[in-house]
């Protein structure tokens, strides 16, 4: 199995809640999609920043899992840090990329960059996620 087939065979509710789409996948990058909907924005129109953190976490937990240890049993998110660099309007979507800052036995760290479409930077989001024993 492919790590893009594992990380789509996996039960994702809150991401497929979100529309989140996994477009890509190997042990050092992971690229999932999202449109920007109606029920994820601000009253402007605008992409709400908990869709942001909630998009990276998809993103980046789905990147730990393909990179677990074979003894280990899961992933937790254990810590999370966001940089709005940017607005998304409603209509757009949205592509998340996670690339490993760090990949040990106990935690990886993975590094996720939101931009729009045409390229604009929405936010990054560091997220610390503690392997389950």
């Amino acid at each position: 199995m492919t790590p893009l087939e594992k990380i789509n065979s996996l039960k994702m509710p809150f991401a497929e809640f979100k529309g989140v789409t996994f477009t890509e996948a190997s042990q050092d990058r992971v690229v999932a999609r999202m449109l920007v909907r109606p029920e994820l924005c601000t009253l402007g129109h605008i992409l709400h920043g908990g869709a942001v953190m909630a998009l990276a976490d998809s993103v980046g937990a789905a990147a730990t899992v393909i990179n677990l240890p074979e003894e280990a049993k899961g992933t937790t998110t254990i810590e999370s840090k966001t940089n709005f660099i940017g607005p998304a309007k409603e209509g757009t979507t949205v592509i998340a990329t996670a690339t490993p800052v760090h990949r040990g036995r106990r935690t990886q760290v993975w590094q996720t960059r939101l931009e729009t479409e045409e390229g604009k930077l929405v936010a990054v989001v560091t997220q610390t996620q503690m392997v389950l024993a």
